[in-house]
C-alpha cells in the first residue's frame, strides 16, 4: 500500500495540551482518527509524531493529502466523497526539484 486511506474528507477539530506528545495517523486506517493506533503494522506508513505548541482547538487532517501534516490545509476539499475509505494520493505533478510553474 503506497497510498493512504481517506478518512474523511474534512478535518476533526480536537483539542490539544502545549507540551504533549501526540502520534497522528498517516495511513488512515487507525480506528482512534486522527491518532494512530498502530494499525500501520505492516505498511509503508510511520504515525507523525509532533508535539502541541499551545493549548486549544487545532484541526487535524482526515485526508491524508495535507501539505502541514497533521494539520489541514483544505486539501479535502478537493476529493471527492466517494474516496472515502478507499486508497488516495493527488498525483504528482513532474519534478519535485523544477521550478513552480507561472
Amino acid at each position: 500500500m503506497n497510498k493512504p486511506i481517506v478518512a474523511d474528507n474534512k478535518p476533526i477539530p480536537v483539542d490539544l495540551k502545549s507540551g504533549e506528545n501526540y502520534y497522528f495517523c498517516a495511513c488512515g486506517k487507525s480506528a482512534s482518527q486522527p491518532f494512530c493506533d498502530g494499525s500501520h503494522k505492516g505498511t509503508d506508513f510511520t504515525p507523525i509524531a509532533f508535539t502541541a505548541e499551545e493549548n486549544g482547538k487545532a484541526y487535524l487532517c482526515q485526508c491524508k493529502q495535507t501539505g502541514k501534516l497533521p494539520f489541514c490545509d483544505g486539501s479535502h476539499a478537493k476529493i471527492p466523497a466517494d474516496q472515502v475509505g478507499k486508497e488516495f494520493a493527488f498525483e504528482s505533478k513532474g519534478n519535485a526539484d523544477a521550478a513552480p510553474e507561472s
